[in-house]
């Protein structure tokens, strides 16, 4: 058997495994698929935390839908995050277009020491609300009008303590198109659903456009202040609560939609180095094994189909050639099946798929230099605020 062969049998059995324990996605992890028609006995209180730091330019869109929530008892409080533009003034000016919402507006106070901008945010927020549950999300989120009213039952039907939903972003243009989905893919890779669902499973995590907690259950864990210094809260926060044995939900969803333009390879690519080495907890041997697992799993499947059809490979005979060429096939045919829920969901064809390698490229790129930077003193920033 040649080295080919052998690399090409190795390279499809991670593929099975990734697409049979992984990426694997039933139908119920898109919160769209369960049924929410059901009424509980009793509406829960609700309180919407929403920090804002220098968004006056997206809340005269993205305000009014959180306003127009379909929800019996909810609040919704706006932290001004120490803006330096309008936004304060945006905000009032926003809610005084919807008299029936109940709205506070929060002046923030500076960042004391040990915390991160957004989880101080978040807990000013907290701290402010009367709610039994809580709803963080982002000033940039969009929703339709049941989103609130449809998370609290899932949640309390299935008796979850958080439930949070990865919103979608939008895909305008060709970078859009090409990194969006690859991330969605990379973060229900990192993070699969039915693995956060499992009570029996250590993976956790949530996404902070729109993420429900129980009140008691956050407190339980020791509320925010447990992850005060964390970049990546979302996250953070929802392996706080797995651990504290509260039962999690992480789906997907169309209803919610960040309405931020990114458009640009530019703009995506300040996104995704802000953070990219500290998912790494800023380890160099994670960032090496972290490009060499991404070149063996996402990049051989294309390199071995284009050896085949190029009849590059040498030392093997006709029948180790047709092996070959079945194990390639049909690794880079799973790899493009477990790409394909990511894809639905953009609504982009499947032959799309084959894009994920190029995808995979771009973001080590921008892994690297998420790197470089932190090397150089370049940390990470939450809207333009080094530290805490």
């Amino acid at each position: 058997m040649t080295p080919a062969l052998i690399v090409a049998f190795a390279l499809f059995a991670v593929w099975v495994y990734l697409f049979s324990f992984r990426t694997r996605f039933p139908d119920e992890s898109y919160f769209e698929a369960f049924d929410t028609r059901r009424t509980p006995e009793r509406w829960p209180t609700l309180s919407v935390i929403l920090p804002a730091r220098n968004e006056a330019g997206v809340l005269p869109f993205t305000l009014p839908t959180v306003l127009s929530f379909y929800y019996p008892y909810v609040e919704v409080i706006l932290v001004d995050d120490c803006s330096e533009d309008t936004t304060a003034a945006v905000a009032e000016q926003t809610a005084a277009s919807h008299p029936a919402a109940v709205f506070r507006l929060l002046r923030g106070s500076p960042t004391p020491p040990g915390w991160r901008g957004k989880p101080w945010a978040l807990q000013q927020g907290v701290e402010a609300s009367n709610g039994e549950w809580l709803l963080f999300t982002d000033a940039d989120i969009f929703f339709q009008p049941a989103v609130a009213r449809d998370l609290v039952r899932l949640a309390l039907h299935q008796q979850f303590q958080m439930a949070s939903l990865l919103v979608l972003f939008r895909t305008e243009s060709f970078w859009d198109r090409l990194l969006i989905p690859a991330f969605f893919f990379f973060f229900h890779l990192l993070y699969p659903f039915h693995r956060v669902r499992n009570a029996r499973s250590r993976t956790a995590a949530a996404a902070g456009g729109c993420l429900l907690v129980e009140r008691a259950a956050l407190e339980r864990a020791g509320g925010l202040a447990a992850i005060r210094d964390a970049w990546i809260d979302d996250v953070a926060l929802g392996r706080l609560l797995k651990r504290s044995g509260a039962c999690t939900y992480l789906g997907a969803t169309v209803q919610a939609a960040c309405f931020r333009r990114y458009g640009t390879l530019r703009s995506l690519r300040t996104m995704v180095v802000r953070s990219a080495f500290t998912q790494l907890r800023h380890s160099w041997a994670m960032l090496v094994l972290t490009l060499a697992g991404l070149g063996f799993v996402f990049g051989l499947p294309p390199v071995g189909m284009a050896l085949v059809m190029t009849g590059i490979v040498q030392g093997a005979d006709l029948f180790q050639e047709y092996l070959l060429s079945v194990a390639s096939g049909m690794t880079l045919g799973l790899m493009i099946l477990a790409y394909h829920p990511a894809l639905r969901l953009y609504r982009l064809p499947v032959i799309w798929g084959l894009t994920l390698p190029v995808a995979v490229v771009v973001y080590a790129w921008m892994t690297i230099e998420s790197a470089v930077r932190h090397a150089l003193g370049g940390g990470p920033k939450w809207k333009g605020r080094t530290g805490g």
